[in-house]
């Protein structure tokens, strides 16, 4: 995520939260250019340390999402702040994305799941990945009443209208004032959404079109979800119907550069072993492989298969 900002963006600065020991130190080692890396030790408050132990790891990285952001706004020079899931990837400068906002005179910037349409709507209208705050009254008032309702109840079961951090945006635009919902489309790319495009490439950069409007997006951004790495040198794409186009133009980039990211760690001493903490397959797992298999939804590849 971080190369291929630096690819297509002339001006950013990243803020860091790692949350584990290991990529604190990992980070450090980098020295990576406009990075600010954040230690829990100087983000976590009391309130956070109160909750903490009432969450798994997944669901205290949830917890803190609406935290680090004004965190960031609180404590640096800056006059918004846009959260980035850490598994996004960059295929043009998504400044383009808080121009929008800017120039609808918004403050808070959402973007939709736009799931397909056979694909239920469970995990919430807007999705926390590409989020954008300014630091002005409308901006801090929405932060700040979805950080208490987090600290209140932030979990990974559906459960009263809520699902972990991202059922409270719902209805954001009509409970808050300066709430933005983004119109380009090719800043909310992921697997859930592709069977509503045509993925095609135009001046050597991927576009999609939408197959109901016939609209035309460059694709800013590509939300990686489920991608994980197998023992054996295989990959899982996740569970989502991908045809060997969409794997060629979207997954290829991307797992390239991750190759790349493993020689510039090995070469300042860091052996990144992606299964470190993979556990066995259990009995669950290997039914939902079946399932997957016979609903052509398998995507699991050899590595070397889907890099150059």
């Amino acid at each position: 995520m971080y190369n291929s900002l630096m690819k297509h963006s002339k001006n950013f600065h990243l803020y860091i939260f790692p949350f584990d020991d290991k990529s604190l130190t990992t980070l450090k080692k980098m020295k990576l250019p406009n990075t600010t890396i954040i230690p829990l030790k100087e983000f976590e408050d009391e309130e956070l340390l109160k909750v903490k132990p009432t969450r798994s790891k997944s669901e205290y990285c949830w917890t803190c999402a609406n935290s680090t952001i004004l965190y960031v706004l609180n404590n640096f020079n800056v006059d918004n702040c846009t959260y980035l899931d850490a598994d996004l990837f960059f295929f043009s400068d998504p400044s383009v994305l808080v121009k929008e906002m800017e120039k609808n005179k918004g403050s808070v910037l959402l973007t939709k799941h736009d799931y397909h349409s056979d694909k239920p709507n469970k995990c919430g209208t807007y999705c926390v990945q590409f989020m954008t705050f300014k630091k002005d009254i409308n901006g801090l008032n929405v932060l700040k009443w979805w950080r208490e309702r987090c600290l209140e109840w932030c979990y990974a079961r559906h459960e009263e209208g809520k699902f972990g951090d991202q059922k409270y945006l719902d209805d954001w635009p009509e409970r808050f004032k300066g709430i933005y919902v983004l119109k380009n489309l090719g800043g909310s790319v992921a697997p859930w959404n592709l069977r509503n495009y045509e993925i095609f490439e135009k001046d050597k950069s991927p576009y999609i079109r939408n197959k109901k409007n016939q609209k035309e997006f460059k694709i800013v951004l590509y939300h990686f979800h489920h991608l994980k790495f197998l023992l054996k040198n295989y990959v899982d794409l996740g569970g989502y119907k991908l045809s060997r186009d969409i794997i060629k133009k979207i997954y290829n980039p991307y797992l390239n550069e991750m190759k790349k990211v493993n020689e510039d760690l090995k070469k300042i001493g860091i052996d990144f072993d992606p299964n470190a903490t993979l556990k066995k397959l259990t009995l669950k797992d290997y039914l939902r492989y079946f399932w997957r298999k016979i609903n052509n939804r398998s995507n699991i590849y050899k590595v070397k298969e889907l890099i150059d």
